[in-house]
């Protein structure tokens, strides 16, 4: 009897997230929420393009910089 109560219960417990969520009906978003998020993203890439070429450019900056001292220590041990 209770091996039958416990598979019983088990049963159970194991089907009654089947019926949690009804999935028959899905929700569409209109255009003006598909407007509004290319917006968004827009701004966000509009936002990371100037900072890429800065974070470009201080990279560039930083590796002339350690050539030129390279060119000058060589240079004053020449004369």
């Amino acid at each position: 009897m209770k091996k039958m109560s416990l598979t019983t219960w088990m049963v159970i417990a194991s089907s009654v997230p089947a019926f949690a969520v009804d999935t028959s009906k899905t929700y569409s978003s209109g255009l003006l929420i598909a407007l509004f998020l290319a917006f968004c993203a827009l701004l966000v890439v509009v936002q990371l393009v100037p900072s890429v070429m800065l974070l470009v450019g201080f990279i560039k900056g930083l590796s002339r910089r350690t050539e030129t001292k390279a060119e000058v220590v060589v240079e004053s041990t020449k004369a």
